[in-house]
């Protein structure tokens, strides 16, 4: 794979995270009958359309190779699927940071139905500044990060409660 700004791609798919990154572990519980919903608004970027991003994809669905750029205020940062796995209990992707983007590193989406039938979303990644502004940004990014793995969790839930209201 080239165009990655970073040499560990694909290293959201399991622990330990690479060193020399910030890390970020986010998991919010979404409810028993939320799976098929939440996967599929993963895997089709809605969940990422819900929180207000701008979305331009390479194809409707994640898989490996798709490009995407996130736009958000006055950034459209570009990265590329590396990752996804649609399992009975498991769906989602993680995408990595590609030139011009404002960090370096890889983010991944995950929803997951526990043993117990509970589905969990979790976002997970790692990365650190490439650019200026986000060197400058420091803590204030940071920050922007772990709000956007809540608002992602919030439109899932969002998305999941309305299309049990709607098929109710």
């Amino acid at each position: 794979m080239t165009g990655f700004t970073y040499a560990e791609v694909g290293a959201t798919r399991h622990e330990p995270l690479p060193a020399g990154y910030r890390h970020l572990h986010y998991r919010t519980r979404l409810g028993r009958d939320a799976f098929d919903c939440a996967a599929g608004a993963i895997l089709t970027f809605r969940m990422h359309r819900r929180t207000g991003a701008r979305m331009n994809t390479t194809a409707d669905r994640a898989a490996p190779g798709v490009r995407l750029t996130v736009g958000a205020g006055p950034l459209h940062v570009p990265c590329e699927v590396v990752w996804t796995v649609d399992e009975p209990d498991r769906a989602g992707f993680g995408y990595g940071t590609l030139a011009g983007h404002q960090a370096s590193g890889e983010e991944a989406f995950l929803v997951e139905r526990d043993a117990q039938g509970e589905v969990w979303f979790s976002v997970t990644a790692f990365s650190r500044p490439a650019r200026l502004l986000m060197r400058l940004g420091g803590p204030v990014a940071v920050l922007a990060q772990h709000a956007y793995a809540r608002m992602c969790g919030r439109a899932l839930r969002a998305l999941c409660a309305r299309s049990r209201t709607v098929g109710a």
